[in-house]
Formats: C-alpha cells, sequence, structure tokens
C-alpha cells in the first residue's frame, strides 16, 4: 500500500539522510506546516557519494537522491526518506550560485523532488570554494565563524538572518513530498 501523507492520518516514519542540525530542523518544520504538529524526524550518516562540495545540478541531485537511498538502507522501519544536499554551479559571466537539491523515497518506489531557491555568492567566499573549501568552510574562515552550516549556513549570514538554511530548504522539502500530498 502507497504512503501518504494526510494531516488526519497517522505520520509515517520519516528518516533524513544527514545528521546535520540545519537540514533537520526544515524536514521538522516542513512535517509540521503538513501535519499541524511537531513530528519527530530521524537522523543518519548517510553518505551523498559526491563531492564534500558537489559543483553543478546533476551531481548536487545526484547526491541527494544518494543520500535518501541510503537514509532508507539504514533505517529499515522508515517508510519515507529524505536526501538534501547542497551545491554550487558557475556559468561565464555569472557569478557563483548556491542551491540544494532535495530527493524524497518512499519504500513502494515513489520518489519526488525539489530544488531550493538560489543565491549568487559572495566573491570573496566564492573564490575559496574555487580554490577547493566547501562553502561552509569559507563561510567560517570569512567571518570567524564556527560550522555556521549547522545554523544560520551561508544565506543566514549573508541575510544577516532574514532568512537563514532550514527556511531555505523547508519550502523545498514540501514541494519535494507532492507525490505523496495526492491522492493516488
Amino acid at each position: 500500500m502507497s504512503t501518504r501523507l494526510d494531516s488526519t492520518a497517522t505520520a509515517p516514519r520519516v528518516v533524513l539522510g544527514s545528521e546535520s542540525p540545519a537540514k533537520r530542523r526544515a524536514v521538522e518544520e516542513a512535517l509540521k506546516q503538513l501535519y499541524g504538529r511537531e513530528i519527530t524526524v530521524t537522523t543518519t550518516a548517510a553518505g551523498s557519494g559526491v563531492r564534500a562540495q558537489p559543483w553543478g545540478e546533476e551531481e548536487t541531485r545526484r547526491g541527494a537522491l544518494n543520500r535518501a537511498r541510503g537514509a532508507l538502507e539504514l533505517d529499515p522501519e522508515a517508510q519515507i526518506a529524505l536526501g538534501i544536499e547542497a551545491g554550487v554551479s558557475e556559468e561565464p559571466g555569472w557569478p557563483l550560485w548556491t542551491f540544494a537539491w532535495i530527493v524524497a523515497l518512499s519504500r513502494d518506489g515513489q520518489r519526488g523532488a525539489a530544488r531550493s531557491a538560489t543565491f549568487a555568492v559572495p566573491e570573496r567566499l566564492a573564490a575559496d570554494v574555487r580554490r577547493g573549501l566547501e562553502l561552509g568552510d569559507a563561510l567560517d574562515r570569512a567571518y570567524g565563524l564556527v560550522r555556521a552550516k549547522d545554523g544560520p549556513g551561508a544565506v543566514g549570514v549573508l541575510t544577516r538572518g532574514l532568512v537563514e538554511r532550514p527556511d531555505l530548504y523547508t519550502a523545498a522539502v514540501v514541494l519535494a513530498l507532492i507525490p505523496w500530498l495526492q491522492p493516488s
């Protein structure tokens, strides 16, 4: 039987293929919006199978898919798994962009995916990313922070807290869950 997200039903067991506090908060907030109450999300250390700082749409999306698949394997009780992977991309004449892909998978083979909003990375951070640093490490180095990616993230620091990393991902998590929100 297909899993369906319905605010009147019992919430399915959801596992996130990451132990990132920011990603967990995003998933919990998305589920709270869907169910109208707090939903516990299990986290696992599922690998992305891509570079620490994914470059481009395809690599970033593949990282999210790998995290969702890994989460299903690591948590046999989970009904739905989510993978969230942040990446960067660049093309001539434009700045370095950052964004995330969210992939949702269920044991019965359903799959959903969505991409977060995108924003330009300031050049002083972009230069470090091009030299091989992860965006989060470049952010920490430039602003004297420690693991800002676990909290506000680059978006939180750059917007002075107007948008934080969990906020950036929450709507995309809801969008990735569309296949479970619609009647079969």
